[in-house]
């Protein structure tokens, strides 16, 4: 990211489609130059319809939306020079891949000769050298979309939007993909806005990401803090897995409804006694298979079930009623050749109080 200046800011925006619901509520957000940002949400949160009134495709109903300063909420979207990615590609299927990649140059009336080196430099920066001749339907989907990103990128736009690119291809060549889209991103210094609802693909492509819910940002921050630190309940269950023990909030931590205790941040100020949440990330939980001699925060556990994850064990372990089963992740380096843990085996599970996060339920 080449510094922090603010390329696009939102200020004040709302959408509503009926009059009555808000789909974007009061939304304000900068997006720095040159960074890539992930707009993350479960179906029907706005992000999409933040990234369409950014495009242009919509209009806010409040609010202004700005480009290096200047207003663009009347600017019609083929005035903005923003590059789009959509998950179907949207490629003309009569038009070679050239014609394809050349499109955005013939509508801004680029010389021929110019558009054939700019076609060829964007075929090479996502890896088509020699398919300009083909049909987009002799290529595969994976190949389809770097078109549709070539086309995006061909005319040097100072914006690139993705909604939901990778959506249609297949788990491998997703995370193929995100790899070469990082990369692009880092040798371009375009900046990149880019919607998803897959939080390992916003975690793994992205400087920063918005996790959007019911029309708002509920935290805006790089992946790790994102991740290791959560701002609340809904962003520490929504990106990355949790395990969540019920009970009441305690000056220090969680009491648990069998009155024993686990140390924790308390994230919001939950008040003494009120009912409350601990989350924690399956790999911060220590498994422990003989009991340890005073370790704090650890809970007698049964281990229910035990799934295989190639590098690591999932353990699914049952913790007290009342409470979901805890998952720890056990990476196959700590067994040091001894036998993993069974289905009905007792356990003594670890919650370091430095990662047990404690929400107001």
């Amino acid at each position: 990211m080449s510094d922090n200046k603010v390329l696009v800011r939102f200020s004040g925006v709302q959408k509503t489609y009926d009059g009555e619901q808000l789909v974007v509520q009061q939304l304000d957000l900068d997006i720095r130059q040159g960074e890539f940002l992930s707009l993350l949400g479960p179906s029907g949160s706005g992000k999409t319809t933040t990234l369409m009134m950014l495009a242009g495709f919509e209009s806010p109903t409040a609010g202004e939306i700005f480009l290096g300063g200047s207003p663009i909420t009347g600017t019609p979207p083929h005035k903005r020079n923003f590059g789009m990615v959509f998950q179907n590609y949207a490629l003309f299927p009569h038009l070679t891949v050239g014609q394809n990649v050349a499109y955005p140059l013939t509508v801004r009336k680029v010389s021929k000769g110019e558009q054939d080196s700019r076609v060829q430099r964007a075929l090479d920066m996502v890896r088509l050298s020699g398919m300009s001749d083909r049909l987009p339907g002799q290529l595969s989907g994976g190949q389809q979309q770097r078109v549709a990103l070539a086309r995006a990128l061909v005319f040097e736009p100072q914006l690139v939007l993705m909604d939901e690119p990778l959506g249609a291809l297949d788990k491998q060549l997703r995370e193929h993909m995100q790899i070469e889209l990082k990369e692009l991103h880092k040798q371009l210094g375009v900046t990149f806005v880019y919607v998803t609802h897959d939080q390992g693909e916003a975690l793994t492509m992205s400087d920063r990401v918005a996790v959007f819910n019911d029309g708002v940002i509920q935290q805006l921050a790089p992946v790790e803090a994102l991740y290791e630190t959560p701002s609340n309940r809904f962003v520490a269950g929504f990106v990355g897995d949790s395990t969540v023990l019920k009970g009441k909030a305690t000056t220090a931590g969680i009491e648990l409804p069998d009155g024993r205790f686990l140390n924790g941040i308390n994230v919001n100020q939950a008040p003494a006694g009120a009912q409350a949440e601990a989350y924690v990330r399956p790999e911060r939980i220590v498994l422990h298979r003989q009991a340890p001699v005073s370790v704090a925060g650890t809970l007698p556990a049964r281990v229910a079930r035990v799934i295989y994850f190639g590098d690591h064990l999932r353990l699914l372990c049952e913790v007290g009623s009342g409470q979901a089963e805890a998952t720890v992740k056990l990476p196959l380096t700590q067994l040091d050749g001894l036998a993993p843990p069974q289905p009905g085996e007792a356990v003594h599970l670890e919650f370091p109080a430095a990662f047990t996060r404690i929400y107001a339920a």
